[in-house]
C-alpha cells in the first residue's frame, strides 16, 4: 500500500510541477522583456537578505558494502530577520533565538520549494551572538527530514564539533544505534558541513559533506529560475541511490515506529549519555534540544 501511495505522490507532484514550470517559463520571458528594471535591481544587491550557494554533496558508506556518490546542489542562505517573507515550514528567527539563547542574526540554509515541491534532507540555522561590535557563531539548529515519510527532527548542536544521538529513521538502510558527528563552519565565501556516523558495532562507517561557494547574487525574481527543479533532483538522487543499495543486497531496515515505538525516548537517553561522558564542548544534558514532527499523510 505504501508503494501505491508513493507512486501516486510522484505522479501528482510531476503533473503539478510540469504546469508550474510552464507558468515559470512564461514569467521568465516577461521579465526578460523588462531587462532595464531587472538591471536596476542589481544596483541594490548588497541589501538582499538571500545569498546563493552552489556546491557538492558527497556521501560514502563503508559497511556492509563500499558505496559512494556525489551530486551538485544549490542552496539559499536566508537572513530570517530581513527576509521579505518568512520561509514556509521553518522556525521563526525569534523562536530560533529562544532555543539557542542568542541575541544576534539568524541565518537559514535551505533548498527553497520549486514549482510546487519541497525536498530538504538537511536545513541548518546559524545562530549568532552579539556583544558590542563583536558577532560570532554560537549555536546551530539542524532540521533533518527523511524521505519519503516527511518526518523531521530538529536539534541543537555546537557548530565547532558535536556528537548527537541519531534521532530519526533517515535511511531505510541504517539502524538507529549510531550517533551523528556534525560540524559546520561560519558561512562566508565558502560553506562546509560535515557529518559522520559513529556506530557501536561498525565504527565510523558513513560520512557525508556539503561544500559550497557563494555566488554573485541575483534579483529575487530570478531565484525561482535558479532553484528550478532543485528539490526534484535531490529526490531523484535519493531514490536512485536507494535502488543501488538494494541492488547491492544491503539489508532493508524497517522503520522503528513498527518495532521500537519508544525510539525517540531511547534517542534522548543515548544523547544524555553522550553529553555526560564529556563528548560535548559544553557537556550538560540540559543543553540539548530536540523536536520531532510526525510523518505527513499518507505515511502517518
Amino acid at each position: 500500500m505504501e508503494i501505491f501511495y508513493l507512486l501516486c505522490s510522484i505522479v501528482s507532484t510531476s503533473l503539478t510541477s510540469l504546469f508550474l514550470s510552464l507558468v515559470l517559463t512564461f514569467h521568465a520571458l516577461l521579465r526578460r522583456r523588462n531587462s532595464s528594471r531587472a538591471a536596476s535591481s542589481f544596483s541594490n544587491i548588497e541589501a538582499e537578505p538571500i545569498s546563493l550557494y552552489e556546491g557538492t554533496v558527497w556521501h560514502q558508506r563503508r559497511h556492509p558494502v563500499n558505496h559512494s556518490f556525489q551530486y551538485r546542489v544549490r542552496y539559499a542562505l536566508i537572513d530570517l530577520d530581513r527576509a521579505p517573507r518568512e520561509p514556509h515550514d521553518h522556525l521563526s528567527p525569534d523562536k530560533a533565538r529562544q532555543i539557542t539563547d542568542t541575541n544576534g542574526p539568524i541565518l537559514l540554509l535551505t533548498i527553497p520549494p520549486s514549482v510546487g515541491y519541497e525536498q530538504n534532507p538537511l536545513s541548518v540555522y546559524y545562530c549568532y551572538a552579539v556583544e558590542g561590535s563583536t558577532k560570532w557563531l554560537k549555536k546551530c539548529i539542524a532540521e533533518v527530514t527523511n524521505t519519503p515519510w516527511g518526518e523531521r527532527v530538529s536539534f541543537l548542536f555546537n557548530p565547532h564539533s558535536d556528537l548527537v544521538a541519531k534521532a530519526l529513521h533517515v535511511s531505510p538502510f541504517m539502524d538507529m544505534l549510531g550517533s551523528w558527528n556534525i560540524k559546520a563552519n561560519d558561512p562566508g565565501e565558502n560553506l562546509t558541513i560535515s557529518i559522520s556516523v559513529h556506530h557501536p558495532e561498525h565504527g565510523n562507517y558513513f560520512a557525508a559533506s556539503l561544500k559550497a561557494r557563494k555566488l554573485c547574487s541575483s534579483p529575487e525574481s530570478d531565484h525561482a529560475v535558479f532553484f528550478w527543479l532543485m528539490p526534484h533532483k535531490v529526490a531523484v538522487w535519493i531514490y536512485w541511490q536507494a535502488i543501488k543499495l538494494w541492488w547491492k543486497n544491503v539489508r532493508f531496515v524497517q522503520h522503528p515506529r513498527y518495532n521500537i515505538p519508544s525510539y525517540k525516548d531511547e534517542a534522548l537517553m543515548r544523547d544524555n549519555k553522550l553529553q555526560c561522558c564529556g563528548c560535548l564542548a559544553e557537556a550538560s544534558p540540559q543543553n540539548r534540544w530536540f523536536r520531532w514532527r510526525d510523518a505527513k499523510w499518507p505515511w502517518s
